[in-house]
């Protein structure tokens, strides 16, 4: 059985266990960088992005979480995980904060305004619904969230959503100091999956639908797939090479 980290740093570790409870998968809390050791995949939960990375600068984790993405293991970022999952955030504090990366994108971390903005909506997601069954929409629960503006090339728009009429103008500001408006389209990025990532501005974790779970743990299990081929076919080259008269190394199977 898959067993699933949940970065349990601050913010909503504890929905995303309860959501992995119901599905019956294993989910392991993590809060220091050894216990990342065996995990499958792993949650960013959201919280305050922040706060989140002051902690975990507290404990070192930034350099064993980049590697834990860069081994290809599947990754998901809710709200505060998809700003540390990007390549780039703006609108972050003075100072800003440090990022994971990995995601080739660009988040701004309060597209949708102040905590007293935060909204519910129906998303489209054919996606969701062709891997996972039932409707084309999902609940979209969205608390002070980020917004992706931009993706590259390799980056896969799984849901936007229409630009609320009273969000706030966005801006950046320059090296010269001069503020310039980055986004006046009419919607914005909520969900995208890169190869081993997803990321979702939303909280599935704070509904009752269970399909983005469910769908990362696909995921896993394309991983396992990815490796077993990869393995399969590594070891044909070698019997290729050694001649039929060594016996075939017994490999893994990945259920």
């Amino acid at each position: 059985m898959a067993v699933v980290g949940v970065l349990a740093l601050q913010g909503s570790y504890n929905e995303h266990m309860a959501a992995l409870r119901r599905i019956g998968v294993r989910g392991v809390e993590v809060r220091k960088p050894e216990q990342l050791q065996g995990l499958d995949s792993l949650i960013i939960p959201g919280g305050e992005s922040t706060t989140m990375a002051k902690l975990a600068n507290y404990h070192n984790l930034f350099p064993a979480l980049r590697e834990f993405v860069g081994a290809g293991k599947p990754v998901w970022g809710t709200c505060a995980g998809l700003i540390f999952l990007a390549n780039k955030a703006v609108g972050q504090k003075s100072g800003g904060q440090e990022l994971i990366g990995g995601l080739d994108c660009t988040v701004h971390r309060n597209f949708f305004g102040s905590q007293i903005q935060s909204f519910e909506t129906e998303l489209s997601v054919p996606m969701l619904a062709e891997k996972e069954g039932g409707s084309n929409t999902c609940r979209g629960v969205f608390i002070r969230a980020p917004a992706i503006l931009d993706v590259g090339s390799d980056v896969e728009v799984l849901a936007d959503c229409p630009v609320p009429a009273d969000r706030p103008s966005i801006t950046i500001t320059s090296g010269e100091g001069v503020e310039e408006e980055v986004y006046s389209k009419d919607r914005v990025i909520v969900a995208v999956r890169q190869g081993n990532i997803l990321a979702t501005a939303f909280h599935p974790e704070l509904t009752s639908d269970s399909r983005w779970h469910r769908f990362f743990l696909d995921m896993d299990k394309e991983s396992h797939t990815k490796a077993f081929s990869a393995l399969s076919l590594s070891s044909s080259s070698r019997d290729a090479q050694d001649g039929s008269k060594n016996k075939p190394i017994d490999l893994p199977i990945f259920e």
